[in-house]
This record gives C-alpha cells, structure tokens and sequence, in this order.
C-alpha cells in the first residue's frame, strides 16, 4: 500500500515511514529478551533483528542501553570466559529488572487502549465518507 501511494520509496508526503517498526522500544524488548534467556549482545542484536516487530537497533544503541539497564540495577553481567575467542559479556534480568518489565507492560496495555480508540474513532470518521 504505502509503496502504491508514495511512489515506492515507503515514505508519504510528510516524511513518515509506512510499516516502520516502532522505535524507542528497545528497553522493554531487552528486558523481554532477558527474562526468556541470559545472552550476549550480539545475541540479543540477532533476537530482534529476527522479530520484524522488535524494534530496529544499531550495536551503539543496544549496547547503550544495556550499560543504562546495569547502571539502573534491572540487568547484570557477568563476564563469559568459556569457548573459543575473547571473553564477553553475559547479561541477565535481575529480580527489579522483572519489576521494570511488569511496569512496562501495565504501560503498554494502557497505551494500547488509547491507540484501540484512537483507530476506532478514525475507522469511524472514515467509514462515513463512504
């Protein structure tokens, strides 16, 4: 649709990107990522690059946010040694990490809620032009 209307290059007039994932996400996906599993960075880089619903991260960004995460007291690591090459960091959730997530999801949910009426209203103004 968005490469019909605007040419093909998936930007409108305005300069919005149609089907771009949501940005400014990152923290929870991380978090979200952790609780499943501990990993590494560039572990965690390959999960969301993956999800074509998680958000976009470039390594400066993702490894940012980590160092924020661990300064907050939500994520630990811890050096892994083992296995060939040098040794990397190992991240993991800690139990307030588990909190944080909780308190992003309440956030989400209550976000959605507006996003759910903010479309149905549109849906509706929409629907009687027709």
């Amino acid at each position: 649709m968005c490469d019909e209307h605007h040419g093909g290059h998936g930007l409108d007039e305005r300069g919005c990107r149609c089907g771009a994932r949501m940005r400014g996400f990152v923290q929870p996906w991380l978090l979200l990522l952790l609780k499943q599993k501990p990993s590494h960075g560039y572990e965690l880089m390959e999960r969301l690059g993956a999800d074509e619903q998680a958000p976009d991260v470039d390594p400066g960004l993702l490894y940012r946010t980590l160092r924020q995460l661990e300064e907050d007291g939500l994520v630990r690591s811890t050096w892994d040694t083992e296995g060939a090459g040098p040794a990397r960091r190992l991240y993991e959730l800690t139990p307030e990490g588990v909190e944080h997530l909780h308190a992003w999801a309440i956030e989400v949910r209550r976000n959605r809620q507006q996003l759910d009426r903010f479309l149905a209203e549109y849906q509706r103004l929409f629907q009687e032009r027709r």
